[in-house]
């Protein structure tokens, strides 16, 4: 079994926005900083998979549908869950809807092959900059602001994420160009 998740990846503009957000964001006593590298955006999480699925996940993606890669912006910083936050992210703003759309598309595909079971909860577009240290206390508030920036997002990948001491280590095994 291997453990997988796809994601829209975001270009160098947007990495480098995000890594200046997190550090001035994070008090390395309470989170762990994310390497820019593994920023990306979270469409579906399938946690861990026979390998074969990797080829039927590939068959998914192969068939989105053409589009332009979502227009996109940063906005607010978010601690989520907002009750007891484990994670530091960014919003997205996705003023057109065609990340939800892309979301929406990738979920019902997935499902459909018996891949993935959705999610109840509304599809929230963000990027996790930061995790919560053990044992530490989450702030309430954020003291730091992402910059602004709008840009167009990168490929949708299928990920296997490789979980050990240190974080986690991202390894691209389909990447679908819209």
């Amino acid at each position: 079994m291997i453990r997988l998740f796809v994601a829209l990846d975001l270009p160098e503009e947007a990495l480098s926005a995000l890594a200046a957000f997190r550090d001035a964001a994070v008090d390395p006593a309470v989170w762990r900083p994310l390497d820019a590298a593994s920023f990306h955006v979270t469409l579906a999480f399938l946690g861990h998979r026979p390998e074969e699925d990797v080829a039927a996940v590939g068959g998914v993606l192969a068939g989105l549908a053409a589009r332009e890669p979502p227009a996109l912006a940063l906005g607010d910083g978010l601690l989520l869950p907002p009750r007891r936050a484990r994670v530091l992210t960014v919003a997205l703003e996705d003023a057109s809807g065609a990340l939800g759309a892309l979301q929406a598309e990738v979920s019902q595909g997935l499902a459909g092959a018996g891949l993935y079971e959705p999610e109840a909860r509304p599809f929230r577009p963000h990027v996790t900059v930061a995790r919560l240290r053990s044992g530490a206390r989450a702030p309430r508030t954020i003291a730091a602001a992402p910059e602004r920036i709008a840009f167009r997002a990168g490929a949708v990948v299928l990920y296997r994420s490789h979980v050990g001491r240190g974080g986690a280590r991202y390894e691209p095994l389909v990447t679908r160009t819209l």
